[in-house]
């Protein structure tokens, strides 16, 4: 089977490299040159048999241009593939305008970072059946082998839907992997913190493709000290928060994780300030000053007109 795939960053590359190396043809196309199979989308086009199948790996910001690139050269009974972080609400509207060219679509959420290439990937597929079957040669190629990794999610926004929610429950995992560590560096109890996640990879419950990768990391670099505690995050989890709100569904656990990573771009929280305001103000709790007052040095202002001998919070 012959396809375009469009964006050659990490993940796309490495795709590429898998579809490849199970007999099906691909022409890559990428802004960089020395990566690109082709010079321009008319080109990769051009260099399709029709009915063409044109995967597409870009960041969701530029999704809509390429598409709408696309749709000017694409013909009736070609197939898009998204298989991008888009949002699953772009999808069905997407979907409409690409046909009323004639033209599929297909979105997928696509799972299995830059290992990808070697042990496969999660795929979770959103779109009409006789389109997800056409591609599915391409589909077998991406996923592991086994039973595993492949699912017709539902109808279009399905793949994007269920990569969001893939995406809210690694936020819980990699948080509850997180403080887990750093509960056991806390300890008087533990001297050896990797050792204690290495035996975890094995016969245990919470063994996961996460836990050997923070077993990886800590063989790299024993106790992070080469990176800041700095977590950025992506769209699919505050998507995943803002589903359950408006399903009334309870993600206890990813909210607090997503809120945890904003707390980690804060050098000096605000909350955490007017927390200690108001332990000072109520029960004369003593407050660390800012650096203007002296390092460490302490302001312990009695409360005025609070509850005698409240010393709570």
């Amino acid at each position: 089977m012959q396809i375009g795939l469009i964006g050659l960053g990490r993940m796309g590359s490495n795709m590429r490299d898998r579809i490849r190396a199970a007999g099906h043809e691909v022409v890559g196309h990428d802004r960089d040159p020395a990566i690109s199979d082709t010079g321009n989308l008319a080109d990769l086009v051009a260099r399709l048999p029709a009915p063409r199948v044109v995967w597409i790996m870009v960041p969701a910001g530029v999704t809509e241009a390429v598409i709408g690139d696309l749709t000017e050269l694409l013909q009736a009974g070609d197939i898009v593939i998204d298989g991008g972080n888009s949002k699953f609400e772009d999808d069905g509207p997407r979907a409409d305008r690409l046909g009323r060219a004639g033209i599929g679509y297909l979105d997928v959420g696509v799972s299995g970072g830059i290992w990808g290439s070697e042990n496969g990937y999660a795929l979770m597929v959103g779109g009409e059946p006789e389109h997800v079957e056409h591609c599915r040669p391409i589909f077998e190629a991406l996923k592991p082998a086994g039973p595993f990794g492949y699912v017709h999610a539902g109808g279009h926004g399905a793949g994007h839907y269920a990569k969001m929610v893939h995406n809210g429950i690694e936020y819980g995992l990699m948080q509850s992997y997180a403080e887990g560590y750093e509960l056991l560096l806390a300890s008087e109890y533990v001297t050896d913190v990797p050792g204690v996640v290495k035996s975890w990879r094995e016969g245990s419950v919470v063994k996961s493709w996460l836990l050997d990768l923070l077993d990886r990391a800590l063989t790299e670099d024993h106790d992070l000290a080469r990176l800041h505690g700095h977590a950025d995050d992506t769209g699919e989890g505050r998507w995943t928060v803002d589903e359950a709100i408006r399903l009334a569904v309870p993600l206890n656990a990813i909210a607090a994780s997503l809120f945890a990573r904003f707390t980690s771009r804060q050098e000096d929280s605000p909350a955490m300030k007017a927390v200690a305001a108001l332990r000072n103000q109520f029960g004369g709790h003593p407050v660390k000053s800012s650096d203007h007052m002296g390092a460490g040095a302490v302001v312990a202002t009695p409360a005025a007109g609070g509850p005698a001998g409240d010393s709570a919070g």
